[in-house]
């Protein structure tokens, strides 16, 4: 479904993003953030079909660091134990430049802003869009979000063994095994994807996509950061949080603690929903991002209306 475009020399690091658009350039924009080293086909074809069949403008890309886009192998090396420590001197990337990224895209397309959807790694880019570039973000959904506090995003103690176990994967082969191995941990337990399936997109991701330093440096810049908590009280647009009370990868504590620190956010719990997009949620997941589209434009268009309406009362009681 996707037919990837390359937007050249753009964001701080004039960097190149692989990007792609679908759906009619009418229709209300809505961006699609990905997480750690996830490609833009992590959205799944049957899920942007969903959002396209609601009437949505969808960009993708894949993040700096990730798929097609420039690969920022500098040094100095990503430190994930000195990161999580609090030293931050091996952070090449940060949130910050790669919200930077997303900004430019949409000038890139000519577009002035757009609804945002991030999901977990992706949902921290997305917020600090929201707070840095106000403007530019319409509505902001957070999927499997964090508020940046560390004491709230903690990985089940399975998921961490089985992410973080220390294997040699050099081959399309290893990769495909771990892929279906640890999705039993990962995905969502009531919403099972075929083994043949899951193997199919990781020996893709694979062939296509083989930087291993890059897991390393989106790591220490989703590490990186200080507490977002009450910098989130600043966010003034409508926001949606969605989390599964199965995610073992970002604890639901994290989507709590998102939602409590936005001004009037929405917070859905998706009973069954682990850390993926599992294909029994496509259309439910779609007409959640729908409704806080619609009704943020609408919200938008009352306001505009009522501001032309004063701005005419007054030029009247001048006349």
């Amino acid at each position: 479904m996707l037919n990837e475009k390359t937007a050249r020399g753009i964001g701080d690091a004039r960097v190149e993003i692989a990007y792609e658009t679908l759906g009619n350039p009418a229709y209300p924009a809505v961006l699609l953030i990905t997480g750690l080293t996830a490609r833009m086909d992590y959205w799944p074809a049957g899920f942007l079909q969903a959002l396209l069949d609601r009437r949505l403008r969808v960009i993708c890309f894949d993040n700096r660091d990730a798929g097609h886009s420039m690969h920022l192998d500098h040094p100095p090396s990503p430190d994930l134990l000195l990161a999580r420590a609090g030293n931050h001197s091996s952070a090449f990337n940060n949130l910050s430049n790669m919200a930077s990224d997303t900004v430019r895209i949409l000038d890139f397309l000519g577009i002035d802003s757009a609804h945002v959807v991030g999901t977990s790694m992706g949902s921290a880019i997305a917020q600090v869009m929201a707070l840095e570039y106000p403007g530019r973000v319409r509505s902001l959904t957070s999927m499997m979000p964090t508020a940046g506090d560390m004491s709230t995003r903690q990985m089940h103690s399975e998921t961490k063994a089985a992410l973080l176990e220390k294997e040699e994967i050099t081959t399309r082969e290893s990769s495909i095994e771990r892929a279906v191995r640890t999705a039993p941990i990962i995905r969502s337990p009531a919403y099972p994807t075929a083994p043949a399936k899951l193997a199919r997109v990781a020996g893709l991701a694979r062939s296509q996509d083989n930087d291993q330093g890059a897991i390393g440096r989106q790591a220490v810049a989703l590490i990186a950061p200080e507490d977002r908590v009450d910098k989130l009280g600043n966010i003034a647009i409508p926001t949606l949080i969605m989390h599964g009370p199965q995610d073992t990868v970002c604890n639901v504590s994290g989507g709590r603690a998102t939602a409590a620190a936005i001004p009037g956010a929405e917070h859905v719990l998706i009973e069954g929903m682990g850390h993926d997009l599992a294909p029994g949620l496509w259309g439910s997941i779609a007409d959640y991002i729908a409704t806080m589209v619609y009704r943020s434009e609408s919200v938008r268009f009352r306001r505009r209306r009522t501001a032309q309406r004063s701005y005419y009362a007054l030029r009247h009681s001048r006349s």
